[in-house]
């Protein structure tokens, strides 16, 4: 199968020696972010420097004269990747053999938050997600929908990977995080991701709920979650704790808010972009489900976009879904973390990426050649070797 790494301009940019590095561990093509939230990441190899902090959500390009004047913008990024720090990479990268796409993170953005808290989704409690940009409203979606055509299609780019391309909810990577006190599961996490912002709130008038009585109910629903008594089986509990009706109405609303703009989001790549050029979703076959990995409906999608890039690394079963939706040409792409310190195991890549050809992926997604030590990329290396 064709394999992918995923890599970081910085990972790149002032060390002559990475792209052949990235290209000898056997991968075609690597998926380098173009658009990337905060983060703070290590740089194992690099020869000027071993950590590198990325402030806030950014461009790692020169925005464009698209955003003149209005005041959902991108922002470029700082010191850790100044100018066209894709651009460079990417070239970089390509001149070592390998083909380039870009990754491109939307509907995650603290920074857009802290800004304009007004854009993030509202909680039942009144409780505002900076990092959640709400994708009911109008503003947000076509500055979602500009970002993903104008950070998908750098020159060079041979295709793109969407993430947070639909509602983004509570779980989050956070500094000093401390959220896990009370084991929300399935039903309290869709629970404490419903939005209360006024776009959402008309949403639900035309769903035929009030939304004051709404916020209440979800209030009530949540209140043996927070004693520790309450029983989560996913979605059968949300029909429980809130009535089939009303949960059915609230998952109506998100549901068509997220299909559309990812619909509009793959419209404008494919608007900007030249023919062939190939658009893939970090993509959840459970609709109601937040987060990176969008939930969506696996024949949707499919019907949209020229594949999905699916979470394997603790196993195969969401690949199920998109394989019975996939038509002829479809990409299904496994991700399977490869950084020991972060969950993966590098060690059984060959093993891992046999069950997930077995169960219906046609490519391999690597998480993540920069982040990886030299003892993941040896094993990284000898199980593509042997493809």
């Amino acid at each position: 199968m064709r394999a992918s790494a995923f890599v970081y301009p910085w990972d790149v940019d002032g060390d002559p020696g990475a792209p052949a590095r990235i290209a000898g561990l056997g991968v075609e093509q690597v998926t380098l972010a173009a658009a990337y939230h905060s983060t703070r990441a290590l740089t194992p190899r690099h020869p000027r420097h071993r950590i590198v902090t990325a402030e806030y959500a950014a461009v790692l390009y020169p925005p464009d004269g698209r955003w003149a004047g209005r005041v959902l913008r991108p922002r470029p990024a700082g010191r850790w990747a100044p100018g066209d720090a894709y651009g460079k990479a990417a070239e970089a990268l390509a001149g070592a053999g390998l083909e380039v796409h870009s990754w491109v993170v939307l509907a995650h953005n603290s920074r857009l938050g802290a800004e304009h808290p007004d854009t993030s989704v509202v909680n039942a409690y009144g409780d505002r997600y900076p990092w959640a940009p709400c994708i009911a409203q109008p503003a947000t979606r076509a500055y979602l929908a500009d970002l993903a055509a104008e950070a998908a299609v750098r020159p060079g780019a041979r295709g793109t990977e969407l993430e947070s391309l639909g509602w983004y909810g509570l779980q989050h990577l956070h500094a000093h995080d401390k959220t896990a006190g009370v084991a929300l599961g399935d039903a309290g996490q869709y629970l404490m991701s419903l939005c209360f912002c006024p776009s959402c709130r008309a949403g639900y008038g035309t769903r035929g709920l009030d939304a004051d009585a709404l916020a209440a109910a979800v209030r009530e629903a949540l209140e043996p979650l927070w004693r520790g008594t309450g029983d989560d089986e996913g979605w059968p509990t949300v029909e429980k704790l809130l009535g089939r009706d009303t949960a059915a109405a609230t998952r109506a609303w998100r549901e068509t808010t997220a299909r559309t703009l990812q619909e509009e989001a793959v419209a404008a790549v494919r608007a900007a972009a030249p023919d062939g050029f190939q658009v893939l979703l970090h993509a959840d076959p459970v609709p109601y489900h937040c987060g990176a990995n969008a939930g969506v409906d696996p024949a949707h999608i499919l019907s949209v976009a020229d594949g999905v890039v699916v979470p394997c690394t603790g196993g195969t079963a969401l690949l199920a879904p998109f394989a019975a939706a996939a038509r002829e040409g479809t990409v299904l792409a496994a991700n399977l973390t490869v950084v020991s310190g972060m969950g993966g195991s590098p060690g059984t890549l060959a093993a891992d990426a046999a069950r997930a050809r077995a169960a219906g992926a046609t490519e391999l997604r690597l998480y993540h050649a920069g982040l990886a030590s030299d003892g993941d990329l040896d094993a990284v290396r000898a199980a593509l070797a042997g493809r």
